[in-house]
């Protein structure tokens, strides 16, 4: 029964139990039942104690009892008590004798004539007595010189099982840690999605929509405006971007400080220079006067540069030494000085693509795109046009003492058309209209588009001749990318028809669009031979900015001619 190899192969099979994937009770229950094959013994027994002292779990072999109600059938509990408070195997030749067990239990156990031997040992793992491990057998003379052995045995099993336990109870401890942390960060996400019903939204001044577009942006904002970190606002021409930086400012801690602005591409490299840092007496011609600059002017407030993207790259190596010393020296001068702004930087340039060109340096522009912010075209927000247009009218009133207000017609028409220019054409077509209205009602016939008094109504009524007034889906409301004008064609249009990009709505002249048309790749290619193949040219010809005539160029696959 206890040949040489016969511990080493019960230690290895108990192992790989041990490290079954199964529930911990039927683990050690599985180990208690597999020694019978490796010692000799009538009854296994596993008590396992939590922390409290109470048991926890209880794992029998060689009963027919239930594991947890009748433990103490076979283990008194003086006898786990005293494995658990010294820590050291126990051995009881013939139990019969020992004041720990009670008669009850032996005639319990069977009601064997021949004296019982008890062999018990703790079960541990760090220094901590988790329980005990033992078994109890009719005690004969060949079993009783195999104790030492059986002890030693013991032991090792009770160490491994010490140690799965441990694992076990770590592994729970992490688990239940993390349904904690994970119902903690439901719930804080439950609660950061019923915050804006809960608050108000952001209002700022001059800002008016309730577009979802619109609001995802001011809520940005207003989380943004509570650092110092430097914003990047982007977008097309016209979407409100110098409405905007004043919002983060007066939404910031800087509020109560200044807010400087400055339009780059307005001013030469030189004029530039002196108007941002400023200058010296005598530091040019016409230096009557020390002058401070935009940055000392707007020191522990807010500055905003506009069309940071079209200054030269010789003045942006000047403006990154700024950014990142926060010191500058006036022109002429030679004393440091140290500023403290917040920047805010707009633009409706590709920065991307520049620095590809190497157009824009690339420190300046990872300095400036800490925090970026894309701004949604008038396009994006249709619900706002209304809303806007009517606020104009009400701005137009004021100043000219007049009380005009539009026709719920007329507010249909506006809010269909196609703003290439965004916030900043609509605000000009409602003055042009208020200024050149017949009645205090505006109607459809007052806007110029309809009188066929602008470029935009010209070239609308010709595509619509050309196309016969249908118009496909392709060109539904806000469907159509600005940044592809001349990509898209109408489904039915000929080859060599002009189609029109600008629709918010149907083709046809009274949907009162404003914007420019969409050409096919032969016009396209007209356009930049006319212009000997310079994009600027050829967009002033078709309408459109370089960079969409460059778009265009791209997805006809015209490849641009080099002279």
């Amino acid at each position: 029964m206890h040949g040489a190899n016969i511990p080493l192969r019960g230690l290895y099979e108990i192992s790989e139990i041990l490290t079954a994937p199964t529930r911990l009770q039927i683990t050690l229950g599985n180990v208690v039942n597999i020694l019978s094959s490796f010692v000799q013994m009538r009854h296994g027994e596993m008590v396992i104690k939590e922390a409290a002292g109470e048991l926890e779990i209880a794992a029998t072999a060689g009963n027919k009892h239930a594991p947890q109600s009748d433990w103490r059938r076979f283990t008194p509990q003086a006898v786990v008590d005293r494995i658990c408070a010294t820590g050291r195997p126990l051995v009881i030749h013939d139990v019969s004798k020992s004041e720990l067990f009670q008669a009850d239990l032996q005639t319990a156990s069977g009601g064997a004539t021949m004296p019982v031997t008890f062999i018990g040992v703790p079960i541990e793992a760090e220094d901590e007595i988790l329980g005990t491990l033992s078994i109890d057998r009719i005690r004969d003379g060949a079993a009783s010189v195999h104790c030492d052995e059986d002890v030693s045995l013991l032991t090792m099993v009770a160490n491994l099982v010490g140690r799965t336990i441990r694992l076990h109870r770590i592994l729970s401890t992490d688990r239940q840690r993390l349904f904690e942390e994970e119902g903690r960060a439901e719930n804080s996400r439950d609660e950061k999605e019923a915050r804006p019903a809960r608050h108000s939204p952001v209002k700022i001044d001059g800002i008016i929509g309730e577009s979802l577009a619109l609001k995802q942006v001011l809520e940005t904002a207003a989380v943004v405006a509570r650092t110092n970190s430097t914003v990047l606002l982007r977008g097309e021409s016209g979407t409100g971007k110098e409405f905007f930086a004043q919002a983060i400012h007066k939404l910031s801690p800087r509020s109560k400080k200044a807010f400087v602005k400055l339009n780059c591409a307005a001013l030469p490299e030189s004029v530039l220079e002196s108007e941002l840092f400023g200058h010296e007496k005598g530091a040019f011609t016409g230096a009557v006067a020390q002058r401070a600059g935009r940055f000392e002017l707007a020191n522990g407030g807010t500055l905003l540069l506009d069309e940071i993207g079209e200054i030269s790259p010789a003045f942006q190596a000047k403006l990154l030494r700024v950014l990142q010393e926060g010191e500058l020296e006036r022109v002429g001068g030679t004393r440091t000085l140290t500023v403290d702004v917040r920047l805010i930087c707009a633009t409706n340039k590709d920065l991307e693509t520049a620095v590809v060109n190497g157009e824009f340096r690339a420190d300046l522009y990872y300095r400036i795109n800490v925090v970026p912010i894309m701004l949604p075209p008038l396009r994006e927000r249709p619900g706002d046009i209304p809303r806007l247009a009517k606020a104009f009218l009400d701005r137009f009133n004021s100043e000219n003492h007049r009380e005009l207000a539009f026709a719920p017609s007329a507010l249909d028409l506006i809010s269909r058309c196609y703003f290439p220019g965004n916030v900043r054409e609509l605000e000009n077509c409602v003055r042009r209209t208020a200024t050149l209205a017949r009645s205090s009602t505006i109607a459809t016939s007052d806007f110029a588009c309809q009188n066929s008094q602008c470029l935009s109504s010209l070239l609308w009524k010709g595509a619509d001749r050309a196309n016969d007034g249908n118009a496909s889906d392709e060109f539904g409301r806000n469907r159509m990318p600005v940044e592809s004008p001349l990509g898209a064609r109408r489904t039915g249009a000929s080859e060599g028809a002009a189609v029109p990009v600008n629709a918010r709505g149907p083709s046809h002249p009274a949907s009162g669009a404003t914007g420019m048309r969409v050409t096919d790749g032969d016009r396209l290619i007209d356009a930049m031979q006319k212009a000997g193949w310079v994009q600027a040219k050829a967009g002033r010809i078709l309408g459109l900015t370089p960079r969409q005539v460059g778009y265009a160029l791209r997805r006809h696959g015209i490849e641009v001619k080099k002279f």
